[in-house]
């Protein structure tokens, strides 16, 4: 009896390993448990602002950024049965509706004060609005 391996698209290896680093930062350096749920996007919102309020530069917080911005890909990504895609360097999610998810922008965009991983999230893995 042989059992089939299912992979991944090949985009999502790099987006899968930064969620799972951040995963891991989280737990050994602020103790802060990412479980892949949806709930837990509240606590990486927090953790963008609080970055934010503290006056880190973005370059020095683009690190952390990709990796928030990748973990909530993975959350929409085993929510939906989405996929990662990537194109010029850019990952995106692409939910089985056909829509297309930018986390890591929206990661960025949070820093800005102008964006939420929890809110991306929930249109996401909403109705698609017509």
């Amino acid at each position: 009896m042989t059992t089939q391996q299912v992979t991944r698209p090949a985009a999502a290896t790099k987006p899968v390993r930064w969620a799972a680093d951040m995963v891991a930062t989280m737990r050994e350096g602020a103790r802060l448990r990412l479980d892949y749920s949806e709930q837990s996007l509240w606590r990486a919102d927090r953790v963008i602002e609080g970055l934010r309020r503290e006056g880190t530069p973005s370059a020095a917080a683009a690190h952390v950024l990709r990796g928030l911005g990748a973990y909530a890909g993975e959350v929409i990504a085993r929510r939906t049965g989405g996929e990662w895609w990537t194109s010029g360097g850019d990952h995106w999610i692409r939910t089985p509706d056909g829509r297309l998810w930018d986390p890591i922008d929206e990661a960025r965009r949070c820093f800005t004060g102008d964006g939420s991983l929890r809110l991306l999230c929930r249109d996401a893995t909403g109705p698609a609005r017509r």
